[in-house]
Protein backbone atom coordinates (compact mmCIF):
# COMPACT_ATOMS: atom_id res chain seq x y z
CA UNK A 1 0.00 0.00 0.00
CA UNK A 2 1.58 3.48 -1.08
CA UNK A 3 0.81 6.65 -2.06
CA UNK A 4 2.58 8.96 -4.90
CA UNK A 5 1.11 13.06 -5.13
CA UNK A 6 0.68 14.30 -9.24
CA UNK A 7 -0.05 17.43 -9.79
CA UNK A 8 -1.34 18.00 -5.77
CA UNK A 9 -3.42 14.65 -6.07
CA UNK A 10 -2.34 12.44 -3.42
CA UNK A 11 -3.32 8.66 -5.25
CA UNK A 12 -3.28 5.47 -4.12
CA UNK A 13 -1.94 2.10 -5.49
CA UNK A 14 -0.61 -1.39 -4.59
CA UNK A 15 2.29 -3.50 -5.57
CA UNK A 16 1.52 -7.33 -5.13
CA UNK A 17 4.02 -10.30 -6.25
CA UNK A 18 7.01 -10.16 -8.17
CA UNK A 19 9.26 -12.32 -11.04
CA UNK A 20 11.40 -10.05 -12.97
CA UNK A 21 11.31 -12.38 -15.46
CA UNK A 22 7.56 -11.57 -16.48
CA UNK A 23 5.38 -8.82 -17.79
CA UNK A 24 3.98 -6.61 -14.97
CA UNK A 25 0.59 -5.61 -15.10
CA UNK A 26 -1.24 -2.43 -14.29
CA UNK A 27 -4.76 -3.01 -13.59
CA UNK A 28 -7.27 -0.44 -13.71
CA UNK A 29 -10.85 -0.30 -11.72
CA UNK A 30 -14.48 0.51 -13.20
CA UNK A 31 -16.28 3.86 -12.59
CA UNK A 32 -17.39 3.82 -8.55
CA UNK A 33 -15.49 1.12 -7.94
CA UNK A 34 -11.29 0.76 -6.61
CA UNK A 35 -8.81 -0.96 -6.38
CA UNK A 36 -10.15 -3.59 -3.81
CA UNK A 37 -12.70 -5.19 -7.06
CA UNK A 38 -9.24 -7.00 -7.99
CA UNK A 39 -8.41 -8.36 -4.48
CA UNK A 40 -10.23 -12.00 -5.09
CA UNK A 41 -7.78 -12.01 -8.22
CA UNK A 42 -4.63 -11.07 -6.90
CA UNK A 43 -2.95 -14.53 -5.48
CA UNK A 44 -3.46 -16.08 -8.63
CA UNK A 45 -2.77 -13.20 -11.21
CA UNK A 46 0.71 -11.97 -8.94
CA UNK A 47 1.69 -15.45 -8.56
CA UNK A 48 4.58 -15.07 -10.96
CA UNK A 49 3.96 -11.58 -11.88
CA UNK A 50 4.23 -7.89 -10.35
CA UNK A 51 0.52 -6.40 -9.96
CA UNK A 52 -0.11 -3.15 -9.12
CA UNK A 53 -3.90 -1.49 -8.75
CA UNK A 54 -4.92 1.48 -7.84
CA UNK A 55 -7.38 3.77 -7.43
CA UNK A 56 -8.43 6.59 -9.54
CA UNK A 57 -8.96 10.17 -8.71
CA UNK A 58 -12.49 10.94 -7.12
CA UNK A 59 -12.30 6.79 -5.56
CA UNK A 60 -11.72 4.54 -2.94
CA UNK A 61 -8.43 5.88 -1.24
CA UNK A 62 -7.31 8.42 -3.98
CA UNK A 63 -7.81 12.12 -3.16
CA UNK A 64 -11.20 14.05 -4.41
CA UNK A 65 -10.35 17.56 -6.12
CA UNK A 66 -13.25 20.04 -5.72
CA UNK A 67 -12.67 21.41 -9.42
CA UNK A 68 -13.98 19.17 -12.08
CA UNK A 69 -10.92 20.37 -14.50
CA UNK A 70 -9.10 18.22 -12.03
CA UNK A 71 -10.59 15.08 -13.76
CA UNK A 72 -10.72 14.01 -17.28
CA UNK A 73 -8.82 10.89 -19.32
CA UNK A 74 -5.57 12.65 -19.85
CA UNK A 75 -5.02 13.19 -16.12
CA UNK A 76 -6.15 9.82 -15.81
CA UNK A 77 -3.55 8.59 -18.65
CA UNK A 78 -1.16 10.66 -16.54
CA UNK A 79 -2.11 9.64 -13.25
CA UNK A 80 -1.52 5.44 -14.53
CA UNK A 81 2.33 7.16 -16.09
CA UNK A 82 3.17 8.41 -12.74
CA UNK A 83 2.36 5.23 -10.98
CA UNK A 84 4.45 3.13 -13.33
CA UNK A 85 7.01 5.23 -12.35
CA UNK A 86 7.07 5.20 -9.00
CA UNK A 87 6.92 1.65 -9.36
CA UNK A 88 9.83 1.65 -11.57
CA UNK A 89 8.00 -0.49 -14.49
CA UNK A 90 8.74 1.27 -18.24
CA UNK A 91 6.83 -1.85 -20.08
CA UNK A 92 3.37 -3.35 -18.96
CA UNK A 93 0.22 -5.34 -19.28
CA UNK A 94 -2.18 -2.25 -19.47
CA UNK A 95 -5.67 -3.46 -18.13
CA UNK A 96 -8.98 -2.83 -16.09
CA UNK A 97 -12.80 -3.42 -16.80
CA UNK A 98 -15.46 -0.96 -17.81
CA UNK A 99 -13.92 2.32 -17.30
CA UNK A 100 -10.51 0.90 -16.55
CA UNK A 101 -10.60 -0.88 -19.90
CA UNK A 102 -11.51 2.33 -22.01
CA UNK A 103 -8.66 4.04 -19.85
CA UNK A 104 -6.34 1.48 -20.98
CA UNK A 105 -7.25 2.29 -24.61
CA UNK A 106 -6.80 5.32 -23.88
CA UNK A 107 -3.04 5.10 -22.51
CA UNK A 108 -1.89 2.82 -25.66
CA UNK A 109 -3.10 5.86 -28.08
CA UNK A 110 -0.71 8.18 -26.07
CA UNK A 111 2.50 5.67 -24.59
CA UNK A 112 2.31 2.75 -27.16
CA UNK A 113 5.49 1.92 -26.30
CA UNK A 114 4.87 1.31 -22.87
CA UNK A 115 2.03 -1.50 -23.85
CA UNK A 116 3.15 -4.91 -23.91
CA UNK A 117 0.12 -6.45 -23.44
CA UNK A 118 -3.83 -5.46 -23.38
CA UNK A 119 -6.51 -6.78 -20.84
CA UNK A 120 -9.89 -5.76 -21.55
CA UNK A 121 -13.25 -6.80 -19.38
CA UNK A 122 -16.55 -5.73 -19.73
CA UNK A 123 -15.51 -2.59 -21.98
CA UNK A 124 -16.02 -0.44 -24.94
CA UNK A 125 -14.27 1.67 -26.96
CA UNK A 126 -16.78 4.80 -27.13
CA UNK A 127 -18.60 6.03 -29.63
CA UNK A 128 -18.32 7.17 -33.00
CA UNK A 129 -21.85 8.81 -33.79
CA UNK A 130 -22.64 12.15 -31.57
CA UNK A 131 -25.95 11.38 -30.78
CA UNK A 132 -24.68 8.12 -29.18
CA UNK A 133 -22.29 9.96 -27.00
CA UNK A 134 -24.42 12.56 -25.95
CA UNK A 135 -26.61 10.08 -24.90
CA UNK A 136 -23.92 8.55 -22.96
CA UNK A 137 -22.49 11.36 -21.48
CA UNK A 138 -25.98 12.38 -20.27
CA UNK A 139 -25.99 9.05 -18.35
CA UNK A 140 -22.70 10.31 -16.82
CA UNK A 141 -24.82 13.58 -15.74
CA UNK A 142 -27.60 11.70 -14.31
CA UNK A 143 -25.17 9.37 -12.18
CA UNK A 144 -23.51 12.21 -11.11
CA UNK A 145 -26.51 14.28 -10.34
CA UNK A 146 -27.26 11.33 -7.98
CA UNK A 147 -24.49 11.32 -6.32
CA UNK A 148 -24.42 14.56 -5.37
CA UNK A 149 -28.17 14.98 -4.45
CA UNK A 150 -28.78 11.30 -2.33
CA UNK A 151 -24.74 10.49 -1.46
CA UNK A 152 -23.42 6.50 -1.57
CA UNK A 153 -27.20 5.62 -1.83
CA UNK A 154 -27.39 6.36 -5.36
CA UNK A 155 -24.43 3.83 -5.94
CA UNK A 156 -25.14 0.57 -8.46
CA UNK A 157 -25.26 -2.91 -6.72
CA UNK A 158 -22.48 -4.34 -9.26
CA UNK A 159 -20.85 -6.74 -7.39
CA UNK A 160 -17.60 -4.15 -8.15
CA UNK A 161 -18.99 -1.07 -7.01
CA UNK A 162 -19.49 -1.49 -2.71
CA UNK A 163 -15.49 -2.44 -2.76
CA UNK A 164 -13.91 1.15 -1.88
CA UNK A 165 -14.07 3.80 0.62
CA UNK A 166 -15.87 6.55 -1.92
CA UNK A 167 -16.40 10.45 -1.69
CA UNK A 168 -19.62 10.78 -3.26
CA UNK A 169 -18.35 14.49 -4.34
CA UNK A 170 -15.20 12.82 -5.98
CA UNK A 171 -17.34 10.19 -7.77
CA UNK A 172 -19.87 12.70 -9.39
CA UNK A 173 -16.67 14.97 -10.65
CA UNK A 174 -15.38 11.94 -11.85
CA UNK A 175 -18.56 10.84 -13.91
CA UNK A 176 -18.91 14.41 -15.30
CA UNK A 177 -14.72 14.86 -15.96
CA UNK A 178 -13.58 11.26 -16.54
CA UNK A 179 -16.58 8.98 -17.45
CA UNK A 180 -17.87 11.26 -20.14
CA UNK A 181 -16.40 11.10 -23.53
CA UNK A 182 -16.14 13.75 -26.26
CA UNK A 183 -14.78 12.23 -29.83
CA UNK A 184 -14.42 8.61 -31.42
CA UNK A 185 -10.78 8.85 -30.69
CA UNK A 186 -9.89 5.37 -29.26
CA UNK A 187 -12.59 3.61 -31.18
CA UNK A 188 -11.21 4.89 -34.38
CA UNK A 189 -7.09 3.50 -32.74
CA UNK A 190 -8.74 -0.19 -32.90
CA UNK A 191 -7.15 -1.16 -35.98
CA UNK A 192 -3.53 0.53 -35.22
CA UNK A 193 -3.23 -1.83 -32.20
CA UNK A 194 -0.12 -3.98 -32.76
CA UNK A 195 -0.04 -5.44 -29.35
CA UNK A 196 -1.38 -8.77 -27.70
CA UNK A 197 -4.75 -8.31 -27.03
CA UNK A 198 -7.56 -10.56 -25.16
CA UNK A 199 -11.31 -9.10 -24.73
CA UNK A 200 -12.87 -10.36 -21.84
CA UNK A 201 -16.98 -10.12 -21.50
CA UNK A 202 -19.74 -11.70 -19.22
CA UNK A 203 -22.03 -13.95 -20.46
CA UNK A 204 -24.52 -12.09 -18.99
CA UNK A 205 -23.31 -8.42 -19.32
CA UNK A 206 -26.05 -7.83 -22.13
CA UNK A 207 -24.44 -3.89 -22.57
CA UNK A 208 -21.27 -4.63 -23.58
CA UNK A 209 -21.55 -7.88 -25.56
CA UNK A 210 -21.70 -5.90 -28.81
CA UNK A 211 -18.72 -3.44 -28.19
CA UNK A 212 -16.39 -7.13 -27.53
CA UNK A 213 -17.62 -8.32 -30.32
CA UNK A 214 -16.82 -4.88 -32.47
CA UNK A 215 -12.90 -4.23 -30.44
CA UNK A 216 -12.41 -8.42 -31.03
CA UNK A 217 -13.08 -8.12 -34.79
CA UNK A 218 -11.15 -4.89 -34.79
CA UNK A 219 -7.84 -5.39 -32.74
CA UNK A 220 -5.56 -7.67 -35.27
CA UNK A 221 -5.32 -10.78 -33.56
CA UNK A 222 -7.12 -10.03 -30.78
CA UNK A 223 -8.02 -13.02 -28.16
CA UNK A 224 -12.14 -12.84 -27.42
CA UNK A 225 -13.53 -15.08 -23.91
CA UNK A 226 -16.84 -14.69 -22.97
CA UNK A 227 -17.01 -16.24 -19.73
CA UNK A 228 -20.09 -18.75 -18.66
CA UNK A 229 -22.33 -17.18 -15.84
CA UNK A 230 -20.84 -13.64 -15.46
CA UNK A 231 -22.03 -10.19 -15.59
CA UNK A 232 -20.54 -7.25 -15.49
CA UNK A 233 -18.13 -7.39 -12.79
CA UNK A 234 -16.56 -10.98 -14.54
CA UNK A 235 -13.58 -11.36 -12.15
CA UNK A 236 -15.41 -11.09 -9.71
CA UNK A 237 -18.73 -12.79 -10.83
CA UNK A 238 -16.40 -16.45 -12.14
CA UNK A 239 -13.02 -15.19 -11.04
CA UNK A 240 -11.45 -18.86 -11.38
CA UNK A 241 -12.39 -18.85 -14.78
CA UNK A 242 -11.27 -14.95 -15.46
CA UNK A 243 -8.28 -16.05 -13.39
CA UNK A 244 -7.71 -18.92 -16.18
CA UNK A 245 -8.04 -16.96 -18.92
CA UNK A 246 -6.17 -14.36 -18.19
CA UNK A 247 -3.10 -16.25 -16.51
CA UNK A 248 -3.17 -18.25 -19.74
CA UNK A 249 -2.80 -15.03 -22.22
CA UNK A 250 -0.42 -13.36 -19.76
CA UNK A 251 1.98 -16.32 -19.77
CA UNK A 252 1.44 -16.09 -23.85
CA UNK A 253 2.39 -12.69 -23.97
CA UNK A 254 6.00 -13.62 -21.94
Amino acid sequence: MAYLERDGVRLYYESHGGGSDHTPLLLTHGYSASSAMWKPNLRALAEKRRVITWDMRGHGRSDSPRDVARYSEDASVADMVAILDACGITRAAIGGLSLGGYLSLAFHLTHTARVAALLLCDTGPGFRQVEARERWNAYAATRAQALEQQGLAALSTSPEVGAGPHDPHGLALAARGILTQHDSRILDSLPSIRVPTLVVVGEHDAPFLAATEYMAAKIPGATKCVLPGAGHAANIDQPRAFETATTAFLDRVD
